[in-house]
């Protein structure tokens, strides 16, 4: 686990090499060196240069990088970890190649020397990396399944190639982070998080999960390819309990293959369900007392006491931590420099802190991420399902006649007994299945959103719509549940859950593993039948059912909680400073924001009359991410000019 960065000639002639900027390469690695605090490398060679960062994990003493084959002509430099490279390493020392460390990341450089791009159907686990082949005058970037782990790219205008772990590795190189793409601003907006393959910069892009760039010198950069698909589902289980056992098996192995390090290990434990089967099944696996890691807050959704129980249960060494109130502005501007571009899921900030808390035992952690992607847990999956069997009750016609002028007039009820908020359910079943799944994932709604922004930023937009990712991603010839649950694996997934877990965990310098994310388990819970994963109103059945052996009943029987702080109440006791944060310099001087709007929304939040406080955490987080890059903010440009 680690980050790496890049630097590629890519118009530049085979026949006519040139040095690269070594003293770029070595900003561009030190700006991510929190991702790893325990060694430094680079490679250069004519048109090329590789710098990385170490977080040992395995082979503590052997595994520097950059790493070669036996005569230097492929180098890589690879984040993330192969669980299956010890099955790779037999293959290939079959075929004759000699192994020099015990490391993950050189099954990948044989493996490309004796498969070539067959190496990505091969290896398994959570990567990201950039191999270069000096025969082939080629640079090969490439993605895991998943999205787990980060590449961003760009080129600059001189042509250079740039990559990285992070942003903060690319904002170095000259040019590439002078404009704000105003496009992935509203995407940002609707979401909450920039979708793949945008980035908050025009010239920096994100390569998407399951795909890789072949990258040759003198050639036009080529479109990123997909190497993996999720699966056509398999054979259904005869019956909740054949499908629990397999379940079972499954997580087990998935478990028991990210236990492999020459670190201590621990669990991420909430108390919920998910992290606490994640934690009894390493604990069987684990070779000493595994250690476990929770951090709280006072008030209702503290969830300390049970997370303790859980760890006794499971005799594991228990560590917790009472979180302090922190300051709310504060908070959201320290996302910027997190994240290098405006993300506004705040459970990230208790994420960084748990993170922080297991450094100080382990440097990798086991979490229980990805149960709600993969067998149902959201919310939304089943009032999207409920919605889906209304509108094939109406005609089309009828919906949009009849719900959406009583949805328009419907009052928005913050405050009311869930029963009496019907506007949102109401909306939603008046549009197509896919514009009411993405009603479902807005952060601020289309009326809402554009209600903040000035006339500039309209035309600047020039009619750019969040809601076409969703739309393209949605397959409304599939089951809704199945049809939500890919869209999510597709948006939702790799552009915030995964990018909380990478970005915090790494920040803490601790490497985040995830058992419910393994692509074939993953793969494998999405083609259930509904009534597996959704059943008498609740999600996750199959996985409830699954860990029955596991857990106690007490932990089976709590109700699900969010990992966050309550903002509404905090944003309301910091209203003069966030109307003097919100109001100010950062957000104004772009020209983009209505002030009056923004100032109603306060003033609105303020008085109790609405309860604003998600949206206003977003446009927090966005002004400490404008304060820190005001100068990209100014050379906006009109995406529909750009080539």
């Amino acid at each position: 686990m680690c980050g790496f960065t890049g630097i590629f000639a890519l118009r530049t002639a085979r026949s006519d090499p040139r040095d690269i900027d070594f003293g770029l390469l070595r900003r561009m690695t030190r700006a991510i060196a929190h991702r790893g605090p325990d060694d430094e490398g680079y490679h250069t060679e004519p048109n090329v240069g590789l710098g990385f960062r170490r977080l040992s994990i395995i082979d503590l003493a052997a595994g520097h990088q950059p790493m070669g084959n036996e005569d230097g002509s492929v180098m890589i430099a690879f984040n993330g970890e192969i669980y299956n490279f010890q099955v790779l390493r037999d293959e290939l020392q079959a075929l004759g190649h000699v192994f020099a460390t015990r490391c993950d990341t050189e099954v990948i450089v044989h493996g490309w020397e004796s498969w070539g791009l067959g190496v990505l159907d091969r290896i398994e686990g959570m990567f990201a990396f950039a191999l270069w082949d000096r025969v082939q005058a080629t640079v090969l970037l490439a993605r895991d399944r998943l999205g787990k782990k980060p590449l961003y790219y760009g080129v600059a205008a001189d042509g250079t190639l740039a990559f990285g772990s992070e942003l903060a590795a690319l904002t170095p190189v000259p040019g590439l982070a002078d404009a704000i793409d105003p496009a992935a601003l509203e995407d940002y907006l609707a979401f909450g998080y920039i979708p793949d393959p945008a980035s908050i910069y025009r010239r920096i892009h994100k390569l998407p999960p399951a795909h890789f760039m072949l990258i040759a010198a003198g050639e036009p950069l080529p479109v990123p390819r997909r190497y993996w698909s999720l699966p056509s589902p398999g054979p259904a289980p005869a019956s909740m309990d054949e499908a629990a056992e397999e379940l079972r098996r499954r997580l087990d192995a998935a478990v028991s293959a990210r236990m492999i390090a020459d670190v201590p290990l621990g669990t991420f434990l909430s108390g919920g369900m998910d992290s606490s089967a994640i934690t009894a099944l390493a604990a069987r696996h684990a070779d000493a007392p595994l250690q476990s890691f929770t951090i709280g807050f006072p008030g209702p959704t503290d969830e300390r006491a049970a997370a303790a129980a859980m760890a006794r249960h499971c005799g594991a060494t228990h560590v917790t931590e009472t979180v302090a109130p922190v300051d709310v502005i504060d908070a959201a501007r320290f996302q910027a420099e997190v994240f290098g571009e405006p993300f506004g899921d705040h459970s990230s900030v208790p994420s960084l802190a748990v993170a922080r808390l297991a450094r100080t035992g382990v440097k990798v952690v086991l979490s229980g991420d990805g149960g709600d992607e993969a067998f149902a847990g959201y919310r939304r999956y089943r009032w999207h399902r409920i919605a889906d069997r209304a509108r094939r009750l109406l005609p089309d016609r009828a919906r949009r006649a009849l719900l959406a002028p009583i949805a328009a007039a419907y009052p928005k009820l913050d405050h009311a007994p869930s029963w009496l908020r019907a506007k949102t359910t109401l909306t939603e079943i008046s549009l197509d299945s896919a514009h009411g799944y993405y009603r479902t994932l807005c952060k601020l709604h289309d009326d809402e959103r554009r209600g903040l922004m000035s006339a500039k930023l309209k035309s600047l937009l020039d009619g750019h719509d969040p809601a076409a990712g969703i739309v393209a991603a949605l397959d409304t010839d599939a089951d809704p549940l199945r049809a939500a649950q890919m869209v999510d694996l597709a948006t939702y997934l790799p552009g915030d859950i995964l990018v909380k877990a990478d970005r915090t965990s790494m920040r803490s310098g601790v490497e985040m593993r995830c058992p419910l994310l393994d692509p074939d388990l993953v793969a494998w819970g999405i083609g259930l039948p509904a009534d597996l994963k959704l059943r008498a109103g609740q999600g996750k059945s199959v996985l409830r059912a699954a860990v029955v052996p596991l857990l106690p009943r007490a932990v089976l029987d709590r109700p699900k909680q969010g990992f966050v702080a309550p903002l509404a109440a905090e944003l309301r006791r910091a209203a003069p400073r966030l109307r003097g944060t919100l109001l100010g310099p950062a957000m104004l001087d772009t020209g983009w924001f209505d002030r009056a709007a923004i100032g109603r929304m306060i003033d609105q939040h303020e008085a109790g009359q609405h309860d604003h406080g998600w949206k206003l955490w977003h446009l927090l987080v966005l002004e400490g991410f404008l304060a820190r890059h005001a100068g990209a903010a100014t050379n906006a440009v009109n995406p529909a000019l750009v080539a």
